[in-house]
């Protein structure tokens, strides 16, 4: 057998990332764009239907790095969405918080009244359009007892709030209506990211699931 050289010896070296790359383009192989986002488990990843249909996408529904301060506007919330169901309303609750810390204001579902676009997280969004620069809403962040269903979270969008922290998840409310045999929403819900892509998300969380399911016990006679 005839010695490889040198230089045919370096051809044959595992490929750099550079290089596969570069070679995936001379082929004229285009790579799959990495969906945005690592999934905390396999239970986070969420498959949607769209342009992507066939392909999987994942999505985070939120990061544990909730902090002690998160946490104090988490239980606010939580007195807010039980406002709301002593009032007759559904029980979700939601505050604004600017970039130094500064509590802007607060609301709960209105939902009750027959306009069921009153959602607290969508009042956030359009009072921050109308009252904050676009530099104050990209700084603030918005507390919520429950994930924003998809109507919000394009509000939310669109307008350009920070951050979002939220106590319980679009996921553990839909296991929630489904044991209690009650109806589920008219809307799809879906993580906060497969709306926003761009969304910095935390929650839910577990220190406050119990509280927030008994709010929607009570509310549906369960």
């Amino acid at each position: 057998m005839t010695p490889c050289s040198p230089a045919l010896l370096s051809l044959l070296r595992p490929l750099t990332p550079s290089e596969r790359c570069l070679a995936r383009l001379i082929s004229g192989v285009t790579p799959i764009p990495v969906p945005r986002g690592k999934p905390v488990s396999p239970n986070d990843e969420i498959s949607t239907p769209g342009p992507y249909a066939g392909r999987q996408r994942q999505y985070r529904r939120g990061r544990t790095m909730i902090t002690e301060t998160d946490k104090q506007h988490l239980q606010r919330c939580v007195e807010l969405a039980e406002e709301a169901l002593e009032a007759g309303d559904e029980p979700f609750g939601s505050v604004l918080v600017s970039g130094d810390g500064a509590v802007l204001v607060e609301d709960h579902n209105h939902v009750a009244g027959g306009d069921a676009t009153q959602h607290p997280e969508f009042f956030l969004a359009r009072w921050s359009a109308e009252n904050l620069t676009p530099e104050e809403r990209a700084r603030a962040t918005v507390y919520t007892s429950g994930e924003h269903c998809p109507m919000c979270a394009a509000a939310h969008g669109w307008v350009g709030l920070g951050r979002i922290v939220y106590a319980s998840s679009s996921e553990q409310l839909e296991q929630w209506l489904e044991a209690m045999g009650a109806a589920p929403p008219p809307v799809r819900p879906l993580p906060i990211q497969a709306i926003v892509p761009e969304a910095e998300v935390e929650g839910p969380e577990p220190a406050l699931a119990d509280r927030i399911h008994g709010l929607h016990r009570r509310l549906h006679g369960a």
